[in-house]
């Protein structure tokens, strides 16, 4: 049996969508581009929502929106896709990394303020996999340092925090408590490559309810354009990060299912739990209260007795049986060219380095079958089980 990493839920009703795309007279900038902006915006409850062709793309945008110089800090997680960073090393910023929560595998916010310097901008939290960052307590430290929060939420669409902090209740409306992911900040970023919950093939897009960011973006996103309808007239400097028509229309299709597709990605972790919690050389991902997950990708991590070269073999038996799976994430500041540009080492954020060694993703995806997890728990058991694991390290 073979079982894809992920694999995209798409239904014929998509296939209409773009249809009527390929069908009529617009394939950028027309009403497909307007509806999924809306559709986006009222369910995510922001009040703009700017679609852009990348999660990566509308992470850059964010950066010029609130107007980051070169050597302005921006600290964020080094446990995550590298764009999280990379985005603030396109307009010349510095990245400050903050070492991650053991258990949430999210930036740690008992860690923040002290790295909080004179030139420190903005924070940068990551909804790494779809769990919920601690929005109250790092909105309350950006408060205090007047700093902006551009929240990544590319991997977490649909997911919601309880809010506590009677500060942050005050400045932002809740339901019975909760908050998407993603307006909590000036603005949020997600994505929309095809692993993620919903999917316009590439895609991303930007939420906010300032106005000032939201006509920022809109016109960074078009090279420059500032929306008067005069096409050769470029008052700033952008880029072509538009979203097609016929991303848009899937984007449309996917958002008009999104709560019956959370659902089955729900469904599909409890089958994983089921069948894994009881493994004692496993760790699953954390559920704590006042987080609702958005089932992104279903990550385990190995026990501690194992290390690094252990979880490859692992992996690689795995791939064996015809299982996709793979080691999300390499730490950032372990990636070639940071190392080159920071001098960054082994031992400079312990706990991401640590955990990063052991962790597995598991095939995951929303018309996952039963039988299949099924198929990838048994193998991974009896691999783990069977498995002679040296010295930790």
């Amino acid at each position: 049996m073979n079982v894809s990493l992920s694999n995209p839920d798409l239904t014929s009703h998509e296939k209409n969508l773009v249809m009527q795309v390929l069908n009529g007279p617009n394939l950028s900038l027309g009403p497909k581009l307007i509806e999924f902006e809306n559709k986006f915006s009222q369910y995510i409850g922001s009040k703009y929502a700017i679609a852009v062709n990348s999660g990566t793309s509308g992470l850059h945008l964010s950066m010029k929106a609130i107007n980051l110089k070169e050597n302005n800090e921006v600290i964020t997680t080094p446990f995550s896709f590298i764009s999280s960073a990379n985005c603030i090393l396109y307009e010349k910023g510095v990245p400050v990394f903050v070492d991650i929560n053991p258990e949430t595998l999210n930036i740690d916010v008992e860690k923040i303020e002290e790295k909080i310097t004179s030139n420190t901008k903005a924070i940068l939290p990551v909804h790494v996999f779809g769990q919920p960052c601690e929005m109250d307590k790092i909105f309350d430290i950006a408060r205090d340092h007047s700093l902006f929060v551009i929240e990544d939420a590319c991997e977490a669409i649909g997911a919601e925090y309880l809010v506590s902090g009677s500060e942050v209740k005050s400045l932002i409306s809740t339901n019975n408590g909760y908050k998407k992911v993603g307006t909590f900040g000036d603005c949020g970023v997600f994505g929309f490559y095809p692993n993620k919950q919903i999917t316009t093939g590439e895609g991303g897009i930007i939420v906010t309810d300032n106005d000032g960011i939201a006509e920022i973006c809109k016109s960074l996103r078009n090279q420059g354009r500032n929306g008067n309808g005069k096409w050769l007239l470029h008052e700033i400097l952008g880029y072509n990060y538009r979203m097609s028509e016929i991303n848009c229309a899937l984007g449309i299709a996917q958002m008009e299912r999104i709560e019956d597709i959370l659902k089955k990605r729900a469904t599909v972790a409890s089958w994983y739990e089921e069948r894994l919690r009881n493994v004692e050389q496993i760790i699953l991902p954390a559920r704590l209260p006042g987080r609702k997950i958005s089932w992104f990708v279903y990550v385990v991590r190995l026990i501690d007795d194992f290390n690094q070269q252990d979880r490859d073999r692992i992996v690689e038996k795995l791939i064996k049986y015809g299982i996709g799976c793979n080691c999300y994430f390499p730490p950032i500041h372990l990636q070639p060219f940071y190392i080159k540009m920071f001098g960054y080492k082994i031992g400079d954020f312990p706990i991401t380095e640590h955990i990063s060694k052991r962790t597995i993703a598991l095939p995951f995806f929303s018309n996952m079958q039963q039988y299949q997890v099924d198929y990838v728990c048994d193998r991974l058991v009896r691999i783990i089980k069977n498995f002679k694991y040296r010295a930790a390290s």
